[in-house]
């Protein structure tokens, strides 16, 4: 009879099961301690000790009453359950620290800057709007923008300068040329059209030129794969990824502060300097 001191070791296959794989996709971790307990026969006190979490605080997960956002944890429950590396890709973690060189320069505490980690976009689509109202610069970073800015609906749409003002606000948006060869193979990849995806890209960019004579709207084309999609108000960055298994809105969502000595913010604000550079301004 096992203990809550046991480790837990899940087997091989139900790592690779199509619910487990996606459970670790939406970083739904309620339904990850639920594939634990059935296919590892661990109690809710043996994953609470492997962990480092309270049963009580495990009930709350596993019940739906209570999230994990914290990458620090994320990192933990990772290590407690001795996933392998392809399941801690798909929770958005780097390769498990046993198989990692460097010592401390991997110790998330020597990267502040990430401060919260959110499952998509409209889990934090309320901080970003809050973010985005009381900045002085906006950056976006996407592929055709519409939920983003072009429809009146959009996440940030009522952030965006109007005919009353605009308070100053910068806007820069690159989206992905809708002529270039990187749209077409970005349709492939979600299972939609070129012509439906070139479309939404010209409606944001037409939308953006309605709002340019209201204030500091400026929109690039890019013409490169995407990989990256970012919002940056200020000193803070909401960053996703785009991947040929999902869209942008749909990635986990890192919350990325500006910070003295940190690489993330700085090198995505580097990045999206040398998109703009090499793009073509229509805005």
């Amino acid at each position: 009879m096992s203990s809550a001191l046991d480790p837990i070791t899940l087997p091989d296959w139900a790592w690779e099961r199509a619910e487990v794989r996606q459970a670790l996709r939406a970083r739904d971790v309620g339904a990850v301690f639920r594939y634990v307990q059935q296919y590892g026969g661990a109690s809710q006190a043996r994953i609470g000790v492997a962990t480092g979490m309270a049963q009580a605080r495990v009930n709350e997960i596993i019940n739906g009453r209570r999230e994990v956002a914290r990458l620090d944890v994320y990192e933990r429950i990772a290590d407690g359950l001795h996933m392998p590396d392809d399941a801690r890709h798909l929770l958005g973690l780097a390769a498990s620290r046993e198989k990692r060189t460097g010592g401390a320069a991997f110790d998330l505490a020597a990267f502040p800057e990430v401060v919260r980690v959110y499952a998509a976009q409209s889990s934090a689509a309320a901080e970003i709007q809050q973010h985005a109202r009381a900045a002085q610069e906006l950056d976006v970073l996407a592929v055709r923008g519409l939920g983003l800015i072009g429809l009146n609906d959009s996440l940030l749409r009522a952030c965006l300068p109007r005919d009353q003002g605009g308070k100053g606000l910068r806007v820069r948006v690159a989206l992905l040329d809708p002529d270039s060869d990187a749209l077409a193979q970005r349709a492939a990849e979600i299972g939609e059209s070129t012509e439906s995806l070139a479309g939404g890209v010209r409606l944001a960019e037409a939308r953006l030129r309605e709002l340019a004579g209201a204030g500091d709207v400026g929109v690039w084309r890019y013409r490169m794969v995407p990989t990256w999609r970012v919002i940056r108000t200020d000193g803070t960055m909401f960053v996703g990824a785009f991947d040929a298994g999902w869209e942008g809105h749909e990635s986990a969502l890192y919350k990325v502060m500006e910070t003295p000595h940190g690489p993330l913010f700085r090198g995505f604000t580097r990045m999206f300097e040398a998109v703009i550079d090499g793009a073509q301004r229509t805005v």
